[in-house]
């Protein structure tokens, strides 16, 4: 079996990597750092006229009509970069959901203007209070053919940015996916100061009026799909975000003397960076194993093994990120820890990226609490 990527992913990367290579320079992230909130509209323009925020919207609403594995691709490239754009938050937990259970007038609506770059979407998925991400406190109550949320969410990806914002709420037992206009009466955003210096906000909701996505279903299904793949998107930057400290290290370490050798040289500093490569390498292929069962369609087949292998990509993604950010900055000493040094940013966004959506320890209880719910199989 082949795993290689495609002529076309490989293009792709290539294509995303040129522009956040041209663009994403530590002098200009200077720049954008200064501004409230840290959005780069330049790159986002480009990344929009070169159709990657459509990687994953059918060309007959202006994308390029590939997967989520594609995204992911990009995804970790954004991660490689740390460019301040919210492709996460608009082509992933907008655009995705959207295209899947959206009615054919709003995905004629914002699918377009997601593969264009001219509107930014984003999804409320965490509650502070909730014992896991699918637990959901936030109400709707039908009316017509809308309905009235109430709630409260936080730390909401690019929402001070964001056109529009998918918001989970519950009916009862269900628990559906509304479309929310972040101008609406009732709406309050809070920004909220994070490590990684991105964009967030706390979402309060009062007797909001909002748009049901139709194809949700009952029960949890349509936050579960979501979730799963939200949570992989960031086991993409995450590792993107990690593969490219590593080589900034190795980099440092070459060039770096002491004692008339580079420290690269010493034995010490091949165990740190060794200990992280293999960190990474794990990291990396469950989170290949995971997405590709994502993009296989594999989580509407065997939902259980789907949801496991997320866990596990999330708790490498956790783990080794966490452990790989610590080592960079070890290995370069001082200079680390310097602003004006970029590594420092990679090192910011990976323990941001740790603990979003579950860190390792809850990656853990989950995939414990499954296991013990399903039983260990006895041999006959």
């Amino acid at each position: 079996m082949d795993f290689s990527f495609s002529d076309e992913q490989q293009e792709l990367r290539e294509l995303a990597r040129k522009i956040l290579g041209d663009l994403v320079t530590n002098e200009r992230l200077k720049e954008i750092e200064t501004a409230t909130p840290v959005f780069d509209p330049q790159l986002w323009r480009e990344l929009g006229r070169a159709n990657l925020l459509g990687l994953a919207i059918p060309e007959e609403h202006g994308g390029l009509g590939f997967g989520v594995f594609e995204l992911y691709m990009l995804l970790q490239e954004i991660g490689r970069a740390v460019a301040p754009v919210p492709v996460y938050a608009t082509a992933l937990l907008g655009g995705l959901p959207l295209e899947r259970f959206g009615s054919d007038a709003q995905k004629a609506t914002w699918l377009p203007r997601v593969a264009s770059g001219e509107a930014i979407l984003t999804a409320a998925l965490v509650e502070l209070d909730a014992a896991s991400v699918t637990d959901v406190s936030t109400t709707a109550r039908i009316e017509g053919d809308g309905a009235v949320l109430n709630g409260e969410k936080s730390l909401v990806p690019a929402a001070q940015l964001a056109d529009r914002i998918i918001v989970p709420a519950r009916d009862g037992d269900d628990v559906g996916l509304y479309l929310v206009d972040p101008k609406s009466d009732g709406v309050r955003l809070q920004v909220q100061t994070t490590t990684d210096r991105q964009p967030y906000a706390h979402l309060v909701l009062e007797d909001v009026t909002a748009e049901p996505l139709p194809g949700t279903g009952p029960g949890r299904s349509a936050l579960e799909w979501l979730v799963d793949r939200a949570t992989v998107g960031l086991c993409a930057i995450q590792l993107g975000v990690g593969e490219r400290a590593l080589e900034m290290t190795a980099d440092y370490s070459r060039e770096r003397v002491q004692f008339d050798r580079p420290i690269g040289s010493f034995q010490a500093v091949h165990q740190r960076a060794g200990d992280a490569f293999i960190q990474m390498e794990a990291a990396r292929l469950s989170f290949l194993e995971a997405a590709m069962q994502l993009a296989s369609g594999a989580g509407q087949r065997a939902r259980e093994a789907t949801a496991d292998a997320v866990a596990v990509a999330k708790y490498w993604a956790s783990e080794g990120g966490q452990f790989t950010a610590y080592a960079c900055q070890h290995l370069h000493g001082g200079i680390g820890i310097d602003v004006d040094y970029p590594l420092h940013r990679y090192f910011i966004w990976s323990m941001q990226l740790e603990h979003g959506l579950g860190c390792a320890s809850e990656q853990l209880q989950q995939l414990g609490a499954r296991i013990a719910e399903r039983g260990i199989p006895r041999p006959s």
